[in-house]
């Protein structure tokens, strides 16, 4: 047998021992609410390919590929356990269980390592909670697409109902039609079917009503069976208290807002200051794409080697809010065609700082710079830390945290040498270190930082509403602080 036969034989082993970790993967979830992640990516309705892929991704941040031959066991001990809802790293598992010394088996070690899971301390499923959408443009239609992929185990969050102005003919039609297809994320993973009738889109089972009217005055969401419900406003029209308030109508208790909020409108980053919401708060705001890329690294270096003063520049993507072409606006440069040009403009991230770090000292500014790609940006966070370090500390400490701190699910890592922007659509993190441009002298340090603007940001989004709908289940093995 030559070496490439051997190759592929390796090749088809693993692909069989992928296949069958699929129904496992499946069951538990649909079963038990308990989601499988590697390295905090989720395995749930992935492919065999997709599986196998995420597994060799471990090479890329760990150091060392990780082969689906030592995570299977950990899953197939994971069926023989009385489960709650939660959310289990597998990879995580299997390397804490490589460095112990204690001679338990894999599935003594599992028991042990997911037991707040199990038994009297485990979480019991909840009743799904109702979430309405407001407006459906591109992270609208994202979060539609996060929510009805989190309601394949038939509790957590379900999308009741999405409210935009009237269109014109067939406007239901076309708006699915944009769900469905996504020129930057692709197909839908699923089915999608309309009901004009009902003014009714069913995806992948779940019925989603849609709701026209032109100001939140005009919905009482009580008369569609909505009750409870957290709203999200992906408008941006209202970023007040004030305006915020008009969306607590009868059916809303809790509005989420998917823009940088005003005034005393909390800011939250999911990972930095989620645990600071009031249970009472029925307002609140995800803060804006950028501000969720830097504040995790921010405060991860900041815990850590201290910082003095930092600036962020953003290499931000064309967003709707741009002429295609050339054209009047009332932003002064914004009016200029975005897929033609590189747009100076500017950007409220570095001041949004402060709502999310309050006791982070530093003064941050920061820029922007529109670029002609539709989605995935950059940002280059320079910073003056409080002592001196080296490059290679630095991208160890970052590369373990996120691996294995609690902003696991914010903060990714990429040694790739080849690394461009489109590799990163898709990504579920809010930032991504890119390990090969960063610079460290002395005391100063240049971390550059990937992130898919949509679907990161949208990610981030249903963090924060699970964790005030109280569906954020626990990880395990717990991360470490």
């Amino acid at each position: 047998m030559t070496v490439n036969d051997d190759s592929f034989t390796n090749w088809k082993n693993r692909e069989e021992i992928a296949e069958s970790m699929i129904p496992i993967i499946g069951k538990l979830h649909r079963e038990r609410d308990v989601t499988v992640l590697l390295h905090s990516r989720s395995l749930v309705n992935k492919s065999v390919v997709s599986i196998l892929k995420t597994h060799r991704f471990a090479r890329q941040i760990a150091g060392e590929e990780l082969s689906v031959t030592e995570t299977l066991p950990f899953l197939q001990a994971l069926t023989t356990l009385d489960l709650g809802p939660s959310q289990i790293d597998i990879a995580m598992l299997a390397e804490t269980y490589r460095s112990d010394d204690r001679g338990l088996s894999v599935a003594e070690f599992t028991a042990e390592a997911v037991a707040g899971a199990t038994g009297d301390g485990k979480i019991e499923r909840r009743e799904p909670r109702d979430v309405v959408l407001y407006g459906f443009g591109r992270i609208g239609r994202l979060v539609a697409r996060l929510l009805i992929e989190k309601a394949g185990s038939g509790n957590g969050l379900r999308l009741r109902a999405v409210v935009v102005r009237q269109g014109g003919e067939q406007d239901i039609v076309k708006r699915a039609s944009l769900l469905r297809r996504d020129s930057i994320h692709g197909q839908f993973q699923g089915t999608i079917t309309v009901d004009e009738a009902n003014s009714k889109i069913i995806a992948n089972g779940n019925e989603i009503k849609v709701i026209y009217a032109g100001d939140p005055s005009e919905v009482d969401y009580t008369a569609y069976g909505i009750k409870d419900a957290i709203l999200i406003d992906n408008t941006g029209k209202w970023r007040d208290r004030e305006g915020l308030s008009k969306h607590l109508r009868p059916g809303i208790d809790k509005v989420v807002l998917t823009a940088p909020g005003k005034g005393d409108v909390p800011n939250i980053v999911h990972g930095v200051n989620h645990d600071t919401i009031k249970p009472d708060e029925q307002i609140l705001s995800c803060a804006s794409c950028t501000t969720n890329a830097i504040v995790p690294p921010l405060k991860a270096m900041a815990d850590e080697y201290g910082v003095l003063r930092g600036h962020v520049e953003t290499v931000h993507s064309f967003t709707n809010d741009q002429n295609l072409l050339d054209n009047y606006h009332n932003s002064d440069r914004r009016g200029r065609s975005a897929p033609l040009n590189m747009v100076i403009t500017e950007t409220g991230a570095a001041s949004a700082v402060a709502k999310a770090l309050p006791d982070l000292q530093a003064k941050i500014t920061g820029s922007s710079i529109r670029v002609p790609v539709p989605d995935v940006s950059i940002a280059i966070l320079n910073l003056q830390l409080a002592r001196e370090t080296s490059r290679e500390e630095v991208l160890d400490y970052l590369r373990n945290v996120s691996l294995t701190s609690p902003l696991m699910r914010q903060i990714d890592f990429t040694s790739a040498p080849d690394a461009v922007s489109n590799d990163f659509i898709g990504s579920r993190h809010a930032s991504i270190v890119d390990a090969g441009a960063t610079k460290v002298e002395g005391d100063n340090a240049i971390l550059y930082l990937w992130y898919d603007n949509e679907f990161g940001y949208s990610c981030q989004v249903i963090r924060v509403v699970q964790h005030v709908s109280g569906v954020e289940y626990p990880t395990y093995p717990a991360p470490v602080v």
